[in-house]
């Protein structure tokens, strides 16, 4: 239903000024008052306000906007005809109308489902908020770090702090008496008036600040999300060795792989600036990029939504109007507490005790050890052609949940999905291409021409170098196929990103950089006004000094980095931060400069691998850390939260977090046994950090000259930079010779880069993660507008929330006292296939000469 398409009506009255002439009294529809009288007066009205608006002034600012938004996949189509038709008639009446519709609220029903459109006057930063911020800093970012060495990991998301912070809040509401101190001539309180939203919002995200009230609560959420929201930092795995974990580690990947892999230690002084470097590098980009990336209305950044809905269910108890939700008469809260309750329940059934209900591929329980059948409907390694589980672990575990993404973001992975996962794996895997029958269809390890896990140290120098004869006496390096057709389609995402940005952006970017200030401004901006703003110099700063330490950094210690290579790293962030950006803000989908940053040192600078690792860290984690930011600092803006108790609250959450995770890794890496080994008895086997460890080796000792240049096995694949750039053209054309059409809707950023965690997700989790989508932001969307709109983000808080606690409990009380799961026929399924054991593999290395692929690499 479109916005516009709600019964609005207004009455007109026939009235004489002062001078006789006959003009309009028009009544337009507002939602915070009983309606502004606007009157019409030739070509202009009158504002409630008193303030005169000439039609050409309505007109230009509506047509300000319907180019700042006429490609934005998340504007219906009802309400551009309607802003097309309103412009063609100048119809002032009709024009002012939208603007108001527009000004007094969002345009976009996701938005107005889970933000208010106005605020609240309650301050944010407390001494309560600052306290139980870095409480739950402290405990959160510590665990993470160290249960990020282990396998399975444990992570502590911003939900679970947004729950807990809660309880926290309230009972230090009643405990502590709300009086004031003065101190110095300062004045505080240690319990000013009730537990409050903005408070609760802003530890969630950066879990610390201090003032008080519904803003209270924000301020825990900001905290959270800013160090440990994301689970541990990248520069932790570094240091130490497999691949799934990597995405969720921030900075210390790079200390695991190089303290546990390589047997390298440069201290704590390397190690602190590596993790702030990385981490406040990203907030100054964040910060200079706000005006593209947080102030637009556009730019919506689904995922807060579900936190914004999440924390008013919280707060706000009040019942429900039957009439406006499809008949459901439940409160938001209650719903929260049954949906959390059964996500909680459920999950001890495929995460425990009938593990066959997580992969239900009951196609390879027939035919156990059938190569094509594990291989087509396989789930763990498979193309999962008859997609089926009931574990949300499987829809949520790469992609977040699917009741986040809008239709549109869904609709264009799925399309990618289908074309290369389905159709192009099946061609290249079956025609032989790349020798893909000797090894298994999908998964994420890299192997020799014997068909084993590519053996790194075989062709490695003492000094952690390339030693050439060995490298030539020993294996080209193999892919299996979706892991292969991974990085063409990185190349392609790539470039799309910047093709697509130009054309369906760059009008908007244009428009944005050279209005006014203030002219574009929509609702929410309007209220933030009223804040101090935290200037643009702020992060500039922050952004320079990482830089400078950086460079200190690189000389004081052997990290084969020349400061050239990290200038060329933070313009990579800097350059891509804003077109990734707009596409993540949009869709809720981010794409990866992981491949790429590896691809392009792998050529500057051959040969060392922790100058790679360091770039990677600098081109692609700090590019991630600044749309991280750049989120949090949307969620501020919806839930109108000082910028500079933001900042502060982020800035400092950041630093304490990132000595707290050096902290822990030091102690596991001094103090566990047999940390790192792959039979370390209780599981701390360092997964991230042994992936971010192989990364290196293949991309910064064999380098991409000898995988994909001119006359290696899978040089075919740089063609992905061309069909990356000429998708997006191509859409571009398409929608512009047919305006009215859904070509609008085609991403090819997304299509290319969506199934971006394929391996080692698997298409088992997108096809669930699509379905469970349509259902959803499809369907109920558009058949039951009203349920949707009032209870569809809190649904995913619940299922989240509950999955999240579920799982922790089952690790810290099961996992990790090695309780094992009950023995029955359920649970031993699922391991007996050739998919789940990734064994499914066509040919087997011939006898003769004793290995697979080319004689001479």
């Amino acid at each position: 239903m479109s916005f516009f398409k709600k019964g609005f009506s207004f009455n007109t009255t026939t009235v004489k000024d002062d001078s006789g002439e006959s003009s309009e009294a028009v009544e337009l529809p507002d939602t915070t008052t009983d309606g502004p009288i606007v009157e019409r007066r030739k070509d202009s009205v009158i504002l409630a306000s008193g303030a005169e608006v000439t039609e050409s002034q309505a007109n230009h600012r509506l047509s300000l906007f319907k180019k700042t938004n006429r490609f934005d996949p998340n504007m219906e189509k009802e309400d551009l005809e309607r802003i097309d038709e309103a412009m063609e008639d100048h119809n002032v009446v009709g024009e002012v109308q939208i603007i108001d519709e527009y000004l007094e609220n969002s345009p976009y029903p996701e938005v107005r489902a889970a933000v208010r459109n106005y605020d609240e006057d309650v301050p944010a930063s407390t001494i309560r908020a600052w306290v139980i911020g870095l409480l739950l800093t402290t405990i959160g970012s510590g665990l993470n770090a160290l249960f990020n060495l282990r396998s399975p990991a444990i992570t502590i998301t911003s939900v679970v702090a947004q729950l807990v912070a809660y309880p926290m809040g309230v009972g230090w509401t009643l405990i502590f008496p709300d009086k004031q101190f003065t101190t110095f001539g300062v004045k505080w309180n240690l319990s000013p008036g009730p537990f409050n939203i903005k408070e609760h919002t802003l530890v969630s995200l950066t879990s610390i600040t201090m003032l008080t009230d519904e803003a209270e609560l924000f301020q825990i959420v900001v905290m959270a999300n800013a160090t440990f929201g994301g689970g541990a930092g990248y520069f932790i795995g570094s240091f130490c060795h497999d691949l799934a974990a990597a995405r969720f580690n921030v900075a210390t990947d790079t200390l695991v792989a190089q303290k546990g892999f390589y047997g390298q230690d440069f201290g704590w002084g390397f190690g602190f600036l590596l993790a702030v470097t990385t981490q406040c590098a990203g907030y100054g980009i964040a910060g200079i990029c706000r005006k593209l990336l947080v102030e637009p209305s556009s730019m919506i950044w689904p995922r807060n939504l579900v936190n914004t809905a999440f924390m008013y269910a919280l707060h706000d108890h009040s019942k429900t109007d039957p009439s406006r939700t499809n008949g459901w008469s439940i409160s938001r809260y209650r719903l929260f507490l049954y949906v959390f309750a059964g996500s909680f329940a459920w999950y001890w059934f495929p995460g425990y005790i009938a593990q066959f209900l997580s992969v239900f591929a009951f196609a390879t329980w027939a035919a156990p050890n059938n190569v094509v059948v594990n291989q087509l409907f396989g789930g763990y390694t498979g193309l999962s052609l008859i997609p089926i589980t009931f574990d949300w672990t499987q829809v949520t575990g790469y992609i977040f949940s699917p009741l986040i993404a809008p239709w549109h973001a869904i609709a264009n992975t799925l399309i990618g999905m289908v074309i290369w996962f389905w159709i192009c794996t099946a061609g290249i895997h079956y025609s032989n291409t790349w020798y893909a029958k000797y090894l298994p269809m999908s998964d994420s390890n890299s192997y020799d021409n014997h068909a084993k896990v590519y053996n790194v140290t075989r062709i490695l120098t003492p000094e952690y170098t390339l030693d050439l004869k060995k490298y030539e006496a020993y294996s080209p390096l193999f892919l299996s196929t979706t892991f292969a057709l991974t990085y063409g389609l990185s190349f392609a995402a790539i470039s799309s990103v910047v093709v697509h940005t130009a054309l369906f952006h760059g009008e908007e970017i244009w428009i944005r950089l050279r209005a006014p200030h203030g002219s574009l401004d929509d609702v929410h901006t309007k209220m933030m006004r009223k804040y101090k703003p935290a200037p643009t110099w702020w992060y500039l700063a922050i952004l320079v000094v990482c830089i400078a330490l950086t460079m200190a950094m690189i000389y004081i210690y052997p990290t084969h980095m020349t400061w050239w290579s990290v200038l060329v790293a933070f313009i990579i962030a800097l350059f891509w931060c804003i077109p990734i950006g707009i596409i993540q803000a949009v869709t809720n989908i981010q794409l990866g400069l992981n491949v790429f940053t590896e691809f392009i040192i792998g050529y500057m600078l051959p040969g060392r691998p922790i100058a790679m690792m360091l770039f990677k860290t600098y081109g692609y984690i700090t590019m991630r850390q600044a749309l991280a930011f750049a989120q949090d600092l949307k969620l501020g803006w919806y839930m109108k939260v000082p910028p500079r108790t933001m900042f502060w609250g982020q800035v400092v959450a950041t630093i304490w977090s990132s000595l707290v995770q050096l902290a822990v890794v030091e102690w596991a890496l001094n103090n566990i046994a047999g940390i790192c080994s792959s039979t370390q008895p209780n599981h701390f086997t360092c997964p991230g950090g042994r992936v971010f460890f192989n990364a290196s080796v293949i991309w910064g000792l064999i380098g991409p000259q000898r995988i994909f240049s001119n006359g290696a096995l899978y040089q075919n694949l740089q063609y992905f930079w061309l069909a990356g750039a000429a998708l997006p053209a191509l859409i571009y054309l398409g929608a512009r010779m047919f305006p009215k059409s859904n070509i609008r809707f085609l991403n090819a950023p997304v299509i290319f880069g969506g199934t971006g965690e394929i391996p080692p997700a698997t298409p088992l989790n997108y096809l669930s993660w699509g379905i469970v989508g349509f259902v959803f932001n499809k369907f109920i969307r558009n058949r039951y507008r009203g349920w949707w709109m009032r209870f569809n983000y809190i649904t995913s808080a619940g299922l989240d929330a509950g999955l999240a606690i579920s799982t922790i409990v089952i690790i810290a009380a099961l996992n990790l006292t090695n309780t094992k799961a009950p023995k029955w026929w359920g649970n031993e399924v699922v391991t007996s296939t050739l998919d789940a054991k990734d064994k499914a593999i066509n040919w087997p290395v011939p006898k003769d000469p004793g290995y697979f692929g080319p004689a001479h690499w």
